[in-house]
């Protein structure tokens, strides 16, 4: 049996007032994480004030 092995990659996104719409810095990370292969598994934000993390696996 080959057991596959992973990497996994947490990405926290802070809430910022001056620094861009989050949408837009949602999407530059997972185009630049996907283009080095981790592939995004789970979003989490415990509260709208909370920060926006972001759950990456990819084979080792």
């Amino acid at each position: 049996m080959n057991a596959s092995r992973w990497q996994y990659k947490v990405v926290e996104l802070p809430i910022k007032i001056f620094g861009g719409k989050l949408t837009d810095r949602l999407q530059a990370e997972l185009d630049r994480l996907g283009a080095q292969g981790w592939e995004l598994v789970s979003v989490v934000q415990a509260a709208p004030a909370d920060a926006t993390r972001l759950f990456f696996k990819r084979e080792a």
